[in-house]
């Protein structure tokens, strides 16, 4: 994470609605929860306000009506035009968050949590995880800056032979199955933070470069990875080369790699690895802020780096969402991935607007997943790091009491509810407009004909 933050403007009501039918919705602006409904017209309306007082609650019924009408605000919603399929919404399970869950909950508290945060009955359905390959800012002290084939200073392994994911079996994989028996949908990416120390030129996880010689044994870095976990039945959907790449952090895991260097890396080492090994696995390109299309387009302006990507990976924390729109317009085969946007000290209403906001913007700028950052930390942003450079001001979707296991459910869960709970797997975003600007929303087409508008003012 970047140390650059977007603060939202706060707002009042989010409103999600399970649509029957695609035509015009009419809402009062004042209380949306009191529109009368239409015979064989109904809206089931689902209601958080800003203060969390009523969250993810039931309320009357709103209607749908053809014609102009008079209602005070007035969405549009047009089914026959479609826009991008989406894949998920959710955050990381770091390693700082797996040993909260895991250590600090008892077994019942645990497999409560872990049913609100991934079933999609009795829960919210969160459905994306991006997990760090490795250690990143969010790992316990304990754990510190690891990677899957740690050397002594000096050494090297370029045949892998010490590589091993025995770190993560302790509590990571036996929460990442558990999600997977709570929604089979689960689609999980992965990302490094940084490479083997050994492989770089800092012979460190943190900052330097990757060495050219390491090219071969980095992709094979990944197989390996892929491999592994695939043989404790979880599937890696997608991996990023590597986390903010134009970002060296100092106190935790990182590195730079440059555009063109990431370019080659995809296309001549990367794929010809996934090809070799049978793996269906895409890889996504970039993985870093708003602020700068001119990375992602150089990845894709390659043609060898182009036909080996399925897309982007965008970061909130400096510029406007609208990148991902000048990206997608240029390469609109390419798929868009909204994968990290911490919540923190810094947001107001906890959450609540930054992530409706996100969740709004990034889906009308074509991205088909919306991630937050920690799954879960205690409330003063642990556990992290500790060195000072780890961000100890996130907050995560949830927040767990280190001494009780008591969970406090956050604005980040209840946004990503709005979508995350009707939306079914393969739902495609549609056309909608709110005609306010008081209002902003976002609507999808469910695979068995149902609709799907979030609507935040």
């Amino acid at each position: 994470m970047s140390r650059w933050i977007t603060r939202y403007k706060v707002s009042m009501i989010i409103v999600s609605c399970v649509l029957l039918l695609s035509a015009i919705l009419f809402l009062p602006s004042s209380h949306p929860s009191l529109a009368a409904p239409s015979a064989g017209n109904g809206v089931s309306v689902w209601m958080t306000t800003a203060d969390l007082k009523t969250h993810l609650a039931p309320q009357d019924s709103a209607h749908f009506s053809t014609g102009n009408g008079s209602a005070i605000i007035k969405i549009t919603v047009n089914e026959n035009q479609t826009y991008q399929q989406m894949d998920g919404f959710g955050a990381s399970l770091t390693d700082g968050s797996a040993w909260l869950i895991y250590n600090k909950m008892s077994k019942s508290q645990r497999d409560a949590l872990m049913t609100k945060l991934f079933s999609p009955v009795k829960g919210i359905g969160l459905n994306f995880l991006r997990q760090p390959m490795g250690a990143s800012d969010l790992t316990t002290p304990a754990s510190g800056e690891y990677s899957y084939d740690d050397m002594p200073k000096g050494q090297t392994d370029p045949n892998l032979t010490h590589f091993s994911i025995a770190h993560d079996e302790a509590y990571i994989i036996p929460l990442l199955k558990q999600a997977l028996q709570l929604n089979p949908h689960l689609k999980i990416m992965a990302t490094p933070w940084s490479p083997p120390g050994w492989m770089k030129s800092t012979d460190s996880m943190e900052g330097g470069t990757l060495n050219t010689a390491a090219y071969t044994a980095y992709a094979t870095y990944f197989v390996k990875f892929i491999q592994a976990y695939q043989a404790q039945g979880i599937p890696i959907f997608a991996v990023t080369p590597q986390n903010e790449p134009l970002y060296q952090p100092v106190g935790y895991p990182g590195m730079s790699f440059p555009a063109d260097q990431e370019a080659n890396f995809i296309a001549h080492y990367l794929a010809p690895a996934f090809a070799a090994a049978h793996i269906s696995t895409q890889i996504l390109g970039y993985d870093h802020n708003w602020d700068t299309p001119s990375y992602p387009t150089t990845l894709l302006s390659d043609a060898n780096t182009r036909a080996a990507l399925a897309g982007t990976a965008w970061h909130c924390y400096a510029g406007a969402v609208e990148a991902q729109t000048v990206v997608h317009n240029a390469y609109p085969d390419k798929a868009t991935y909204e994968t990290e946007c911490s919540g923190g000290q810094w947001e107001e209403n906890n959450g609540l607007p930054g992530t409706t906001n996100l969740l709004i913007g990034a889906i009308r700028n074509w991205s088909s997943s919306v991630v937050r950052w920690g799954l879960a930390l205690d409330p003063n942003g642990n556990p992290n790091l500790g060195t000072g450079a780890a961000c100890n001001q996130c907050r995560g979707i949830v927040t767990i009491d280190q001494k009780t296991g008591h969970v406090t459910y956050n604005g980040d869960y209840y946004a990503l509810g709005h979508a995350s709970k009707f939306l079914q797997p393969g739902a495609t975003r549609i056309d909608s407009s709110a005609g306010s600007n008081s209002v902003s929303d976002v609507a999808f087409k469910n695979p068995d004909g149902s609709k799907v508008l979030v609507v935040y003012n």
